[in-house]
């Protein structure tokens, strides 16, 4: 038996560099406790001199607000729901919105591209017909899946960012799906977070289960059945061309 060369092995560290210093973030984040200010309770007790340190610096706080989503979504932190929130109470529905979009998509692109090069070549070389047909048939109709799964919530936004990299979805599509699928979810959080000044003088808690009401969700998952329109036009197409050769 052939032993790895030490080239071959600094290679595949190499590559696997990118995950493990996200795993690492990941882990230094909970080791050091900072997943307890990451609440809207921190955001309740400090939004005061948060919105006038905005107020003072508004571009140096929307970069800081954009980096700091960045590293939210690339490290996988469970905090992007209280960001979200957050932008909005600061920066307005607009701006908050558009600044939580543009760092959500850069984060998940950043966790997409480590991803893919460190462990994407390797399972599709590795990949059996079944993982190599859902590859296929995800790689025709990628951008209309990608949409929809980025409207739709069916699964964890960490895991979205990372199946697209084992199934060979090219970077400008992936981009292009996430950017454009994240817009309504992250508006209407965004609109929530815009208005807890009110919502924290009451007293009360914001209603984090909004975007599933039915007025909500309605509007969006039309938006995901759109989008599924060029998949099935294809497969009826298909089948009409197949059944005409025969």
């Amino acid at each position: 038996m052939t032993e790895p060369t030490p080239a071959a092995s600094r290679l595949s560290l190499r590559r696997l560099l990118p995950l493990i210093v996200l795993a690492a973030g990941l882990a230094a984040f909970f080791a050091l406790g900072l997943h307890r200010y990451l609440t809207l309770d921190t955001l309740r007790d400090n939004r005061q001199a948060l919105a006038g340190w905005v107020a003072d610096h508004w571009l140096l706080a929307a970069l800081a607000y954009v980096g700091a989503y960045i590293a939210i979504v690339a490290f996988s932190l469970p905090a992007a729901l209280v960001a979200t929130l957050t932008g909005g109470f600061l920066f307005g529905t607009v701006f908050g919105g558009l600044l939580t979009v543009i760092g959500a998509t850069i984060g998940a692109t950043l966790l997409f591209l480590a991803a893919r090069t460190a462990l994407g070549d390797m399972l599709r070389a590795k990949a059996g017909p079944k993982l190599r047909k859902l590859e296929e048939g995800f790689g025709e109709n990628a951008f209309s899946y990608m949409l929809v799964l980025r409207l739709v919530p069916l699964f964890p936004f960490f895991l979205v960012n990372l199946a697209p990299a084992f199934l060979g979805v090219p970077l400008r599509t992936y981009v292009a799906a996430t950017f454009l699928g994240i817009l309504p979810g992250t508006f209407v959080y965004a609109s929530l977070g815009n208005g807890l000044g009110a919502i924290f003088e009451a007293g009360r808690d914001p209603d984090l289960g909004l975007i599933f009401q039915p007025q909500v969700i309605g509007p969006i998952l039309a938006l995901a059945l759109l989008a599924l329109v060029p998949v099935v036009y294809r497969r009826f197409a298909g089948k009409g061309r197949t059944g005409a050769a025969e």
